[in-house]
C-alpha cells in the first residue's frame, strides 16, 4: 500500500535534513533518521491528536537511552530485556499504551544496546524527539479530515503470559549472543527479534519475510550510494525520498519501512568509510537473520511444538 499524502508529509518533514546535508552530510542524515518515527506514525485526522506524534518520538528515543545505559552491564541488559518482554506483553493485554510499549519501546531498548557510549544514544534520541516536534508543528498545516471507518478485520489476539515469556526469551537470547560474540552492534539482532514477533502467527510470518527483504534492499541501496561518491545534492534527494517512502508505506502489512530505516543507517555508518561497505552489509544482514530466526523459534516453532505435545497428551489420556 502506497499512501501519497503520507509520502508528501514525509518529504516535507525531511526538508530541514536535506538542507543540512548540503553543508554537513552526517548531521543532515542524522536528522532524517530523527523524523522517521513521525513519518511512520502518519498524520492523525484531528489536529488535537497530532501532538501524540511527540509522544511516539519519546517512546522511540528514551528507550534507546535506557538500552545504552544497560549495554555497559551485559548480564543486566540480558535480564532486563527478558523482564521487559514479559512486562510489556502483560501491559499490552490490558491497555493500548501497553501495546505501544511492547511493539515500539521494547525494540528500541534493544536498539540502544548497540551504543556502548550512552552519549551517542542520547544524541540520537534527542534528534528523534526534535524531529517529532518539528513533524507535529508541520502536520498542523494539514486540514482535518473524518476518521477512516474501521473495517471488519478481527482484533489481533491479546498477548498472554506465555507470549510474554517467549518474547522476552527471544530478545534476551539475541542480546546474549551479541554480547558473547562481541558483535559491534549488539542491538541489531535483538531489535530484529523484538520487532517481528507478534501474537498472531500470520502477522509474524509476514513481518519476518518483509523485514529480511527490506533490510537487504535498504542495505544494498545504502552501499550503492556510499560507493558511488555522489555529490551532496544527491544525498539530499535521497534522504527526502527515504523519509517519504517510510511514510508512504507505513500501513503496509509487509513491514517494508525497514528498507528506508536501513538505507539511512547505512548512509550514516558509511559516511567517509565506503571501504567498510561489504563488512557492514554482511553484518546487518546476518544479524537480521539471527534475530528473525530467534523470533521464528520462540514465536512460531515452540508454540507449535507445545500444541502438538498437548494434543498427544490428550490422545493418550
Amino acid at each position: 500500500m502506497w499512501d501519497w499524502p503520507a509520502a508528501f508529509a514525509g518529504a516535507v518533514y525531511a526538508v530541514p535534513a536535506a538542507i543540512a546535508v548540503l553543508s554537513d552530510r552526517p548531521r543532515g542524515i542524522a536528522f532524517a533518521v530523527g523524523v522517521l518515527p513521525a513519518a511512520i506514525v502518519g498524520i492523525a485526522p484531528a489536529r488535537r491528536a497530532r501532538v501524540l506524534v511527540v509522544f511516539a518520538g519519546l517512546l522511540t528515543g528514551v528507550p534507546m537511552v535506557v538500552g545504552g545505559l544497560l549495554a555497559g552491564v551485559p548480564l543486566l541488559a540480558v535480564a532486563a530485556i527478558a523482564l521487559l518482554g514479559v512486562g510489556s506483553a502483560w501491559l499490552a493485554g490490558r491497555t493500548r499504551l501497553g501495546a505501544l510499549v511492547m511493539t515500539l519501546a521494547l525494540p528500541m531498548v534493544g536498539v540502544g544496546l548497540s551504543y556502548a557510549d550512552v552519549g551517542d544514544a542520547a544524541a540520537i534520541a534527542g534528534l528523534i524527539v526534535a524531529g517529532s516536534v518539528w513533524a507535529c508543528v508541520v502536520s498542523m498545516a494539514w486540514p482535518e479530515r473524518p476518521a477512516p471507518a474501521r473495517g471488519a478485520r478481527p482484533a489481533p489476539p491479546a498477548p498472554g503470559l506465555g507470549y510474554g515469556l517467549r518474547l522476552g526469551a527471544a530478545g534476551a537470547t539475541a542480546a546474549a549472543i551479541g554480547f558473547l560474540a562481541d558483535l559491534e552492534h549488539v542491538g541489531w539482532a535483538c531489535a530484529a527479534a523484538l520487532l517481528v514477533m507478534r501474537p498472531a502467527a500470520e502477522m509474524q510470518r509476514l513481518r519476518s519475510a518483509g523485514r529480511i527483504l527490506a533490510v537487504v534492499a535498504g542495505a544494498f541501496a545504502g552501499v550503492a550510494l556510499a560507493r558511488a561518491g555522489a555529490p551532496a545534492f544527491v544525498y539530499a534527494i535521497a534522504v527526502v525520498a527515504a523519509v517519504a517512502g517510510a511514510g508512504a508505506t507505513h500501513r503496509s502489512r509487509w513491514y517494508v519501512t525497514a528498507a528506508f530505516t536501513t538505507f539511512l543507517v547505512f548512509l550514516l555508518l558509511l559516511d567517509g568509510r565506503p571501504q567498510d561497505a561489504g563488512e557492514r552489509f554482511d553484518e546487518r544482514v546476518l544479524e537480521t537473520l539471527l534475530g528473525v530466526g530467534l523470533a521464528y523459534l520462540f514465536g512460531l516453532v515452540l508454540p507449535a511444538l507445545l500444541t502438538r505435545s498437548r494434543r498427544r497428551a490428550r490422545a493418550t489420556a
